[in-house]
């Protein structure tokens, strides 16, 4: 039997840049080594290995590892409607070894939350966030109906959040990285990267990264998502939520910290769930914003206060807005 291999086959991985710099876009490739990648986040993962960034007019367009160092901490720094240490008293009690997070038994008999000061949410970028968690139906594969009210509120989050100094401060640097030339067109951007609907069931139009990441879904039975305190703590005051245990405790003595938990949710069951706790609504969508178009589909380090930390997210590869950018899949903290 002859087997035909098509020589592009043969000598170029599809998702590497190896050989393919400057290459034309195709919407049939996984992934892009073009001018213009950078700015539609498809860009293949070795793309600065072996491509200089020719999209950009200046080398220091690049996003380097030292920025994000820089620019993490500083979003950290910034960070002025976060909970302070008074707001939030944890009760973690258990923490689970790595044989035990997969047993799905409840070994906290108390709930994570002692006490939450629930002025925080009376911040405009919290109840306009808290606003958002009820538009959405936890089930893949069930359509999602987008009403006009939903789409102000939607509107109405990224105005508040675009008022902090936080999200200030990652337009500016993204501007001057030249990944955006005005905040109308990253405000836009951000709508659609976060709230434009794509399908992880047979075609509905039944997710997006906001509703993944944020609210959080329930697909084949288990908990996908779901890596938002504010939104584990609502559910876990209704009982709607149960916390079994904790197999990651952060190192941060001051709010925001980092817990890797195992909880159910109306019996359906979450093995590690990752999450800030005690951090803005702004930090959490400006710091995965910052890793999905800085790193994505990779780990993307940072530093929040002297401490290493690495955020991990993934682009949905299925559809695609404008020309050929990327919705978020996921976003997370990673918990060891």
């Amino acid at each position: 039997m002859l087997l035909f291999v098509c020589p592009k086959d043969l000598y170029t991985a599809t998702d590497s840049c190896e050989g393919r710099c400057g290459e034309p876009y195709s919407e049939e490739d996984e992934c892009h080594c073009n001018a213009e990648c950078r700015r539609y986040h498809s860009c293949c993962r070795d793309y600065d290995r072996h491509c200089r960034p020719e999209g950009f007019s200046r080398s220091q367009d690049a996003i380097t590892d030292q920025d994000l160092l820089r620019i993490s901490e500083q979003l950290y720094k910034a960070d002025h409607n976060k909970a302070q240490p008074t707001d939030i008293t944890l009760n973690p009690q258990h923490q689970a070894s790595p044989d035990e997070t997969g047993d799905q038994e409840d070994h906290s008999p108390q709930p994570l939350y002692k006490y939450v000061n629930e002025k925080l949410f009376s911040k405009p970028t919290y109840s306009s966030f808290i606003k958002l968690l009820d538009n959405y139906q936890r089930a893949t594969g069930r359509e999602e109906e987008v009403t006009a009210e939903e789409l102000r509120e939607q509107d109405n989050f990224l105005k508040e959040v675009m008022k902090t100094e936080l999200m200030k401060k990652l337009f500016t640097f993204l501007h001057e990285k030249n990944r955006y030339g005005s905040e109308q067109e990253f405000v836009t951007d951000l709508k659609e990267m976060w709230f434009g609907l794509y399908s992880r069931g047979d075609g509905e139009q039944d997710s997006s990264g906001f509703e993944h990441v944020f609210s959080g879904e329930v697909k084949k039975g288990k908990v996908s998502g779901f890596h938002n305190w504010i939104r584990f703590y609502l559910l876990e005051k209704q009982g709607i939520v149960n916390y079994f245990s904790h197999n990651f405790n952060g190192p941060w003595d001051t709010y925001p910290d980092v817990l890797g938990l195992q909880f159910s949710w109306d019996g359906f069951y979450k093995e590690v769930g990752s999450a800030f706790i005690g951090c803005s609504p702004e930090f959490e969508f400006g710091l995965y914003t910052l890793c999905f178009i800085a790193r994505p589909g990779r780990a993307c380090h940072l530093s929040l206060g002297g401490y290493s930390l690495s955020v991990q997210t993934y682009t949905w590869t299925k559809s695609t807005y404008g020309d050929g950018k990327k919705y978020i899949a996921t976003a997370y903290v990673i918990s060891p």
